[in-house]
């Protein structure tokens, strides 16, 4: 359920309630079969969520899971689970906004793809999950950046990734990639905004271009009035000049695009696929029906639409 921003305004730290675009952060304790290499937690971004995928099912025998760290070119470390199955080939997957790997869809997937003998990594974003680095409300080019520090770790230790999938805001992410480094050639968006100007007043209240000028941030607080997080201005203007339709028609035509997204999406509506439908290349589309921001109720219908799509790619590579 989505929160409505407060009416009030009070000076610097304005009271506004974050909408849950993210559906939920899981950095659980508990991560069975995980070989422990280079762990790092950090308590206070610990946060609790209702869907949580069990490890325990239907897992492939012979796969093991292993937390990996890799650098990004600022130095800071980014913390994943490789879900390896012994394939050479690896599908990286990317989480949304204020979210983690540990995410639901992120799990589901990758226990998903394991299963079907595809390794599979999920990391944190810096300032998310158990990476280091700060939060910001923009930098997604930037993390397309740390895409690309994942793909050159994996790279030079003899593997391939052969695609790359993101959800919500990691959709945007896997878009600009393509658009920038042209060496993945299987990309996967699930849910991804394609106007950026759009879904800010519903987060930061109708004013918040004239708030944040005065005051230079603006704080969005949880329910308990908390600081849940910051948005400078450098950060929004990040946002807003950050342009999808002009990145996604520099992404390459031999790049093969999948668009999955809910009909009943509450938080980027289903237009926004359509949008993408239109200017990318070598484009797919598929609509779930029924399915919110977060597939609560469709998780079993994403595997069928996504894994013929990735096998496909691996199958041309």
């Amino acid at each position: 359920m989505r929160e409505k921003p407060s009416n009030s305004r009070g000076g610097r730290n304005c009271n506004y309630f974050a909408p849950i675009e993210y559906c939920g952060d899981c950095t659980s304790n508990q991560e069975p079969n995980i070989v422990q290499t280079q762990v790092r937690i950090n308590p206070s971004r610990s946060r609790s969520i209702t869907l949580r995928v069990a490890f325990s099912m239907t897992q492939n025998p012979a796969a093991v899971q292993k937390k990996i760290t890799v650098l990004n070119q600022h130095n800071e470390k980014l913390i994943g689970v490789l879900h390896d199955t012994g394939s050479m080939e690896i599908v990286v997957l990317c989480h949304g906004f204020r979210s983690s790997k540990d995410f639901n869809t992120m799990v589901n997937l990758a226990v998903a793809l394991e299963k079907e003998g595809i390794s599979a990594f999920r990391f944190d974003f810096p300032g998310n999950g158990e990476s280091e680095g700060s939060f910001q409300y923009g930098n997604y080019l930037r993390e397309a950046d740390d895409l690309h520090s994942v793909v050159e770790y994996f790279n030079g230790a003899n593997r391939k990734v052969t695609a790359v999938l993101g959800h919500s805001k990691g959709g945007d992410v896997v878009l600009l990639y393509a658009s920038k480094y042209h060496d993945i050639h299987t990309v996967i968006n699930l849910s991804g905004r394609y106007n950026l100007e759009k879904g800010i007043a519903e987060r930061l209240g109708k004013d918040f271009l004239e708030i944040i000028k005065k005051d230079g941030f603006i704080d969005v607080k949880n329910r308990a009035g908390d600081v849940d997080y910051r948005v400078t201005e450098e950060s929004l203007m990040d946002r807003l000049n950050t342009n999808m339709h002009d990145a996604c028609l520099q992404i390459d035509k031999g790049c093969r695009v999948l668009t999955v997204h809910g009909s009943a999406d509450e938080i980027i509506p289903v237009e926004d696929a359509l949008e993408f439908d239109k200017i990318i290349p070598n484009h797919k589309l598929h609509i779930i029906e029924g399915a919110n921001h977060c597939y609560t109720s469709h998780q079993a219908e994403l595997t069928p639409a996504i894994l013929p799509f990735i096998r496909e790619g691996q199958q041309q590579n």
